[in-house]
């Protein structure tokens, strides 16, 4: 399940990772560098386990476990919160 961002969800990289506005409420999310590089995979057409996959490159010492529960639950963080959307 590849993502888009809202409509009226905009992000901004930052050195840290990235920021996501929601422009209806306002409200920001602060992403740290692990679920920036999810969400970017997600929002590059990447399915879940390859999210994971881009994770433990990024991450050799990561487990495939950790990794996998880590984008799942950072998928399903962004989900709730409603800032992205099935592509």
């Amino acid at each position: 399940m590849s993502l888009t961002l809202r409509g009226d969800v905009c992000a901004t990289d930052t050195t840290d990772g990235m920021v996501l506005l929601d422009e209806v409420t306002g409200r920001y999310w602060q992403l740290n560098r692990t679920a920036a590089l999810v969400l970017r995979s997600l929002l590059d057409g990447a399915e879940p386990p390859e999210a994971a996959r881009a994770l433990r490159e990024a991450y050799p010492r990561l487990s495939a476990e950790r990794a996998g529960a880590d984008t799942a639950s950072i998928t399903r963080a962004l989900t709730t919160a409603r800032l992205v959307v099935p592509a």
